[in-house]
């Protein structure tokens, strides 16, 4: 059995019971063409990243189903591309990669958020002071060097005076 998905985003416009309607279509015609419907994930009323059919937002949905053969494929995109209802689509093969992801996500082990517990006491926390960086090494002090002594000026011998000639 080979798994794909499909993704596609309904204009929201429509009425809530178009729109649902719209999502059903394309299941009965998977299940018709004798597919086994793994998913139905309706994502809802989300904003677009840019505006398509001068629309800000739509509602997604998102198909995950099993197949003999990927022979269906052409047809529904054909159905999908043709129907004015869908704004954009995307038909994807899943490996079992994004099986085993798609089956976590559902499960709840994938995409919530947990938040850590903050421990209640300052004092388990290990101090500033202790903590010594792992990835260096530790710092040596510079031998200090001992202070030069004060310049001594030597008396400068005065040069003898010339005798002055008479």
């Amino acid at each position: 059995m080979k798994n794909y998905e499909v993704t596609f985003i309904v204009d929201p416009v429509l009425s809530g019971d178009e729109i649902k309607a719209t999502a059903q279509t394309y299941v009965d015609h998977l299940t018709k063409v004798g597919c086994t419907i793994v998913h139905v994930d309706e994502m809802g009323l989300q904003q677009l990243a840019y505006p398509i059919n001068k629309r800000t937002s739509g509602v997604y949905y998102c198909i995950e189903f099993s197949s003999e053969t990927g022979e269906l494929i052409g047809n529904l995109e054909l159905s999908l591309y043709r129907d004015e209802r869908v704004m954009r689509f995307l038909t994807v093969s899943l490996d079992k990669f994004g099986v085993k992801y798609n089956k976590d996500k559902r499960e709840g082990k994938i995409g919530s958020v947990k938040k850590k517990e903050k421990k209640a006491s300052k004092s388990a926390r290990p101090q500033e002071k202790e903590r010594a960086p792992k990835s260096e090494a530790p710092v040596k002090e510079a031998p200090v060097k001992a202070e030069a002594p004060a310049k001594v000026e030597a008396p400068v011998a005065e040069a003898p005076k010339a005798e002055e000639e008479e």
